[in-house]
């Protein structure tokens, strides 16, 4: 009996073509017993139907519960999901049946990286500010949008995982010092890297910038809460570009409103999509973007071909580069 594997489509644009670059499905090839589609169904969450129906779910937002696997004919055996994080999957759920689950870690650590970068650089220079006052004929306020140079500032990154060591060779050259919070990273890494490990008390009072880039968890939800933006500089930015839960938004709002704290660059939000009446989209000092500012022609097409490589690995009896197991 063929392999049936079906891709979410979410992964579809509103033209009907892939988000990423149809050259990734030559990874099919592997195993020419291979069958593949686009899941008919549109949904949220993985359905026990849909379940039933495919040995291999290439999964992007969609969410896998214990309810999805549940069923005594549920068949899959991989989910290869995108991206690195896979908090929407119940990973021990899936284990308890058999089903291995698989990420991208290497595919999203550049363009995550870059990603942060991007906000960094964005709030510094004031770009959305002054792109607004040239529009509105403001042309002469720009001297009273000052930018923040860098080189004499501090970069706080809470987390080195593969995303946390992308990024801090990348930003090195442009601060004065990169200070990490992560329990799980010996210092002297860090030192080889560039960077100063430092307690999570020292770096939300001392960075400039914090940037989050730790997997939600935990240890890590609400990580940032009313107490941690109290302990930022008034002049400091937040910067989240993993996942919305690990800041509490409602402190932050609040932050920002107050002027505790001088802007917010969001890549993730608490809940997504982002409610039209959230007070962030009202702020001038946040930029918030759709958990998509990584997502580019090289990243897609990267997440695509590991995904897919996976689930081929799989489908040939073999064990497959990516696994993630439940309380990794």
């Amino acid at each position: 009996m063929a392999f049936r594997i079906g891709t979410t489509r979410d992964l579809l644009t509103a033209s009907g073509k892939p988000a990423f670059n149809e050259a990734a499905f030559e990874e099919l090839q592997g195993n020419p017993d291979i069958e593949w589609e686009w899941i008919p169904e549109d949904v949220s969450e993985i359905t026990p139907d849909i379940a039933a129906r495919y040995d291999g779910l290439h999964v992007n937002l969609p969410r896998v519960t214990a309810a999805s696997v549940a069923r005594d004919d549920c068949r899959v055996k991989i989910i290869a999901r995108n991206g690195v994080g896979f908090d929407t999957v119940d990973v021990a759920a899936c284990a308890a049946k058999g089903i291995t689950v698989t990420n991208t870690p290497f595919a999203i650590r550049r363009p995550v990286a870059v990603a942060a970068l991007t906000l960094i650089f964005a709030l510094s220079g004031k770009l959305f500010t002054k792109d607004r006052i040239v529009r509105e004929g403001r042309w002469n306020d720009r001297v009273e949008h000052m930018g923040i140079g860098l080189t004499g500032r501090r970069l706080g990154l809470i987390g080195a995982g593969g995303i946390g060591r992308e990024l801090i060779p990348l930003a090195r050259p442009f601060f004065r010092e990169v200070q990490v919070y992560d329990p799980y990273i010996d210092a002297g890494l860090l030192t080889g890297l560039g960077a100063v490990k430092c307690s999570f008390e020292e770096l939300v009072s001392e960075a400039d910038f914090v940037v989050v880039a730790c997997p939600l968890n935990n240890e890590t939800h609400h990580l940032m809460n009313a107490a941690a933006f109290e302990q930022m500089k008034p002049t400091a930015c937040f910067i989240n570009v993993a996942r919305g839960p690990i800041h509490d938004e409602a402190a932050l709002c609040a932050a920002l409103t107050s002027g505790q704290i001088a802007a917010a660059g969001l890549d993730v939000t608490e809940v997504e999509p982002i409610a039209p009446d959230s007070p962030l989209l009202g702020m001038t000092n946040t930029i918030v973007t759709p958990h998509a500012l990584c997502w580019t022609d090289e990243c897609f097409e990267d997440i695509a071909r590991t995904a897919l490589r996976s689930i081929v690995e799989v489908s040939l009896g073999r064990n497959p580069a990516h696994p993630v197991a439940a309380g990794q």
